[in-house]
């Protein structure tokens, strides 16, 4: 059963762009935009690891923000406009945004 009051991420799943040294360029922006939102508790950045027979990887990128519930998220959302913004001008293989319900933090 899903609890609002249980700590909350908001994911960003980046696909392959097309442009990589033009995203990567344009990526301390979004980091810096993801900073500044209301009631963020951590930061996770992560980079898709290349496969080892040079085909596609299911993703490029990962940006899970952490908030400590909720309401928290979905404040931060309401002002995340700037960073959405950015995100879906530089994120050329496309994106998908999701809040997740924390369920266990080993």
């Amino acid at each position: 059963m899903t609890e609002q009051g249980n700590p909350t991420k908001i994911s960003f799943v980046y696909s392959n762009p097309a442009d990589p040294d033009a995203f990567e360029a344009a990526y301390s922006e979004q980091l810096a935009l993801a900073r500044k939102l209301p009631g963020l508790t951590r930061l996770q950045e992560s980079k898709v690891w290349p496969k080892e027979d040079g085909s596609p990887t299911p993703a490029y990128r990962l940006l899970d923000l952490y908030f400590t519930d909720y309401a928290a998220a979905s404040n931060a959302a309401a002002e995340a406009g700037p960073l959405v913004g950015a995100t879906l001008e530089h994120a050329t293989g496309g994106v998908v945004i999701a809040f997740a319900e924390i369920l266990e933090d080993a």
